[in-house]
C-alpha cells in the first residue's frame, strides 16, 4: 500500500458496517461528495462528521467523527463502498497513525488544564511537564507515577480525579486537607499510608471529577504533555520518557 501502510484489523462502530455493493445495485460514482452524503446516512445521530479529507496512503479517505465520547476515525474508499474501523500502522516505522492523528484531535491547550486544583512536585529544573488524571485506588496510576518519579527535571502536576468509588473520594479529600499534599498524595500512591488528617476542609475535587466528565476522561490515568497531547494508560517507561523529552526539549 502506498506510503508502505496497512489497515490493522478493528472492531466496527455499532453505527457503521461494512458496505459492498449488491448485485444488480446502482455503484455509486465515489467522490468527496459521495463519501459525505454516504456518512451522513449512515450517522443518523449517532455522531458529527467533522473533517473528511484524502489519507496520505491508499485509495481511501480519512472521516473525522465527533462523538459524544470524543474524535473518532474511520477510512472510506473512494467509490463510498466501504467504511473500514481500526488501525492504521506504518509497516516502516511501525507507528500508529491513527492514534497519533487521534492524539491531535483530541489535544488540550495546556493552559486551560486546572492546573491551580493540582498537587504539584518539582525536580531537577523541571523543564519535563505532565499532568495527570489520577485516582489513589488504581494500579495504573500507580505505575505510571512511580516511572515518572524515577525521572529528574520534570514537573508533574496531580489532578485528583476519584472515579472508583467512595472511598476514592475520601482518600483525595483526605489528601488535599493534608499540610503537605505532594507527601501525603505520595505516600498513599506507593505506600498506602493514608494521610492522618480528616477531609472536612474545602476541596476542589468535585469540580475535578466535573472537569473530567467534561473531557470525556473515562479512564484513569488520564494525562497531558506540554503540548496538549492526551494519553489513557500506564505505557512503558521507554516511551513515557521519549514522549516527555519529545513535548519538553532541553533549550527552549
Amino acid at each position: 500500500m502506498e506510503g508502505k501502510a496497512i489497515m490493522a484489523k478493528g472492531i466496527l462502530h455499532l453505527f457503521f458496517a461494512l458496505v459492498v455493493p449488491l448485485a444488480g445495485a446502482s455503484i455509486a460514482l465515489g467522490g468527496e461528495a459521495e463519501i459525505r452524503r454516504m456518512l451522513q446516512e449512515k450517522l443518523r445521530g449517532g455522531g458529527q462528521l467533522e473533517s473528511l479529507q484524502k489519507a496520505p496512503f491508499g485509495d481511501l479517505y480519512e472521516a473525522v467523527i465527533r462523538s459524544p465520547d470524543g474524535a473518532i476515525i474511520y477510512y472510506v474508499d473512494s467509490r463510498a463502498t466501504a467504511i473500514i474501523a481500526g488501525r492504521v500502522i506504518d509497516a516502516k516505522s511501525g507507528r500508529d497513525l491513527t492514534e497519533e492523528r487521534l492524539r491531535g484531535l483530541n489535544a488540550v491547550k495546556w493552559d486551560s488544564l486546572p492546573l491551580q486544583w493540582g498537587i504539584t512536585m518539582v525536580r531537577g529544573n523541571g523543564r519535563r511537564k505532565i499532568a495527570v488524571l489520577s485516582d489513589p485506588n488504581c494500579p495504573y496510576c500507580k505505575r505510571l507515577e512511580e516511572d515518572l518519579a524515577r525521572l529528574d527535571d520534570i514537573t508533574v502536576h496531580i489532578l485528583p480525579y476519584p472515579v472508583l468509588g467512595p472511598e476514592s473520594v475520601r482518600l483525595t479529600k483526605a489528601v488535599w486537607c493534608s499540610r503537605d499534599r505532594a507527601k501525603a498524595w505520595t505516600e498513599l500512591m506507593f505506600r498506602r499510608i493514608e494521610p492522618r488528617g480528616g477531609a472536612d476542609c474545602d476541596t476542589p475535587i468535585e469540580r475535578l471529577q466535573a472537569y473530567g466528565r467534561s473531557i470525556r476522561a473515562n479512564s484513569t490515568p488520564t494525562w497531558f504533555l506540554e503540548t496538549g497531547e492526551r494519553f489513557s494508560g500506564a505505557l512503558p517507561f521507554e516511551e513515557v520518557r521519549r514522549l516527555l523529552d519529545a513535548a519538553s526539549p532541553a533549550k527552549r
